[in-house]
Formats: structure tokens, C-alpha cells, sequence
């Protein structure tokens, strides 16, 4: 099991909820925030991307240059990088990505977004394409990314991007080339996984409906003569006691700001119905479940750390490669979980403790 983190680059925490929280969105802390998690094994760093508020953030930084600095300030940590496929062409991204990739020693990595948010669109004046035709144009970044990344020279005709003998030197010196990451729930983002992508992030959910989708998506790249690795999304409350876990997590939803709530809600139930088959993220999602925007709270990482390994476990069970964590407090409950959870899912006598 691997384990990464959410990298807090905006303002207001991971959840919409009005509850103090520790945690700080400065590049000092950042910088911090990476080095401890690189010694306490966590493997991955996400940097999300946001333009506009959508859940609070009233403020946010620009993933790919965050991790271009943070790249600077760690030394094992690998970099992951969200890019909205709508805002870059992905020739600019295969060479500053390669860049990283070269200055970091193979720490880059790219997290492809395909967009639900259409205000971000609309405020830019990129047209806002059906749900379907999304994904499709994110397949053919994937496509772009990787040509640029192992052919010299590399020639592309698609629908949405051509390149004409292009060349991109130095390459990157992760091989193949950097790992690509992508979330989405829909049946497009699924075979978009299975055939182009190397990771896929699931929102946080039941072990049942994760070993479903697991399975699904393993099928499909089965077919494409391929295989792909789970990420999945938890939201961490580690208490001394289950109940004071729990207790927090109502702490949490009760002092939710109900404005952000509901327009975040209603901005991403759109986003989930828009697809043929009205299964696309958020759609099951309730109010508690919108307070943390991606489903964290589903995962129920909640309680002493035993309790959190064995349900890490569980996941593991089905198929889940990584955890994505997300916490209230950062500033001391990463540590934590790096120094009492995640040893008992590394070594021999933690793993008899969790098992």
C-alpha cells in the first residue's frame, strides 16, 4: 500500500465547514508539510487545481508551478501535478513536465482533469464541450503527452490536437515516462482509465462499490492488453477512540457553511447527471458527504490507528494501490498518521496488528 497526500495550496482546509482548522496554504509550510511526509513514507504529493472558488477556496495557487518549487524543497516525494486539459495544450505541459522531471530526478507526475466546473469555462471563454467529448480530448492529451515523451520526432492528427514532427529534448528521465494519473466516475472516465492512464482516483466510497468499480475498469484494460493502479480518496479523523473520531466527523458537518454547501452541491450533482448514464461523481452524494468534496468521509478512515489500518486493509484487499489522505488538521494529524498508521501497514508486526 502506498500512501499520498492532498497538498493544502488553497484557503479553508479540505472541508467546507466553518470548524477551526490547522492548517496553511503558504509555500513555508508547504515546504514543511513535504519534507515530513517524505520521512514518515508517504510516496505522493497532489497538488489540485482550481481557478475559481468552488468550495471555499477563496484562494488557491497554480499546481504546476507548486510543485515545480516544492520539487526544489523535497527529495523523495513525487510530485503530482492536476491539469485541467481544457486551459493547456499538452505540447507546453510535456515540456515543462519534463523539465520537473529532469530537475527532480523523476519525481513528476500529472494528474489529468477532464472539468466539471463549467463557470471555470465560461470565465475563460473555453468552450464547454458534452461530457463524453471531455473525455475524449483528455485521451487525446494522454496521447500527446506520452509521444512527446518517447518519440522524436512525434506526429499526431486527432480532433482536437496535431502535432507535426515534434520533438521534445531532454526527455524526461522517468521511464517510460512520468506516471499519469486521472480521476472521474462516469463509463467514459472508466475506459478512459483503462486505456490510456496509469492510475485511477476514486472518490472516496464503500469497499463494495470500490472493489465493483476496481473490477470494472481492471476488465476493461484487460482487454486493452493493459493494467492500471487505484488511488482512493479518504478523509482521515485518527482519535484515540473511535468515538472521538466520530464526534469530530459531526463536529465537522454541524459547523458546515450551508451557502458553499449547496452551490458546490448543485454545481457537481450537474456535472454527475450529465453523462448518458447519470453515474458520473456525486450523484449518491448527501449533504455530509459534500462538506469533504471528494467523498472522503465514505472511506470512514476514523478512530485509533489500528482501527484505520484494518480498514485500509479491507481496501487493499479489493484492489486499492493508494491511499489519498485529506485531513482537518494537517499541521499535526499528517505526522501522526505517518508515524502510528502507516507503520503497521509496512512492516511485519504492524501489518499482525491491523490484520
Amino acid at each position: 500500500m502506498r500512501f499520498g497526500y492532498w497538498m493544502p495550496l488553497g484557503s479553508g482546509g479540505f472541508v467546507i465547514s466553518n470548524l477551526p482548522q490547522r492548517t496553511d496554504w503558504s509555500l513555508d509550510y508547504n515546504a514543511r508539510l513535504a519534507q515530513q511526509a517524505e520521512e514518515l513514507g508517504f510516496e505522493y504529493g497532489l497538488a489540485p487545481a482550481r481557478f475559481i472558488a468552488s468550495h471555499g477556496w477563496e484562494l488557491q495557487q497554480e499546481a504546476i508551478t507548486c510543485t515545480a518549487i516544492l520539487a526544489a524543497q523535497t527529495k523523495k516525494l513525487k510530485l503530482i501535478s492536476a491539469i485541467h486539459t481544457g486551459f493547456w495544450h499538452p505540447a507546453m505541459v510535456a515540456k515543462m513536465g519534463a523539465t520537473i522531471d529532469v530537475y527532480s530526478k523523476g519525481r513528476f507526475a500529472i494528474n489529468i482533469l477532464s472539468g466539471w466546473f463549467r463557470d471555470e469555462f465560461r470565465i475563460f471563454g473555453e468552450p464547454w464541450l458534452e461530457h463524453d467529448e471531455r473525455y475524449r480530448r483528455s485521451e487525446e492529451f494522454i496521447q500527446v503527452l506520452k509521444g512527446l515523451w518517447t518519440q522524436d520526432p512525434f506526429t499526431f492528427s486527432g480532433d482536437f490536437y496535431r502535432i507535426n514532427g515534434g520533438w521534445l529534448r531532454p526527455p524526461p528521465v522517468s521511464a517510460p515516462y512520468p506516471e499519469i494519473f486521472q480521476g472521474g466516475n462516469s463509463k467514459a472516465a472508466r475506459r478512459m482509465a483503462a486505456h490510456h492512464s496509469d492510475w485511477y482516483f476514486l472518490n472516496g466510497n464503500s469497499v463494495e462499490n470500490v472493489q465493483a468499480q476496481i473490477e470494472e475498469v481492471r476488465a476493461l484494460a484487460a482487454k486493452a492488453g493493459r493494467t492500471v493502479k487505484f488511488g482512493l480518496n479518504g478523509f482521515v479523523i485518527q482519535r484515540d477512540k473511535e468515538k472521538e473520531a466520530l464526534e469530530q466527523l459531526e463536529a465537522i458537518v454541524a459547523h458546515a457553511d450551508p451557502e458553499i454547501v449547496k452551490a458546490f452541491g448543485d454545481q457537481v450533482k450537474e456535472a454527475g447527471t450529465s453523462t448518458r448514464d447519470r453515474i458520473g461523481m456525486w450523484v449518491d452524494s448527501d449533504y455530509a458527504n459534500l462538506v469533504q468534496p471528494n467523498d472522503g468521509f465514505k472511506t470512514r478512515l476514523f478512530g485509533p490507528p489500528e482501527q484505520i489500518a484494518r480498514r485500509i486493509r479491507e481496501y487493499e484487499a479489493v484492489g486499492v494501490d493508494m491511499i489519498l489522505t485529506a485531513f482537518l488538521h494537517f499541521t499535526d494529524e499528517l505526522p501522526a498518521f505517518g508515524r502510528d498508521v502507516i507503520p503497521l501497514l509496512s512492516d511485519p508486526i504492524g501489518a499482525e496488528k491491523a490484520a
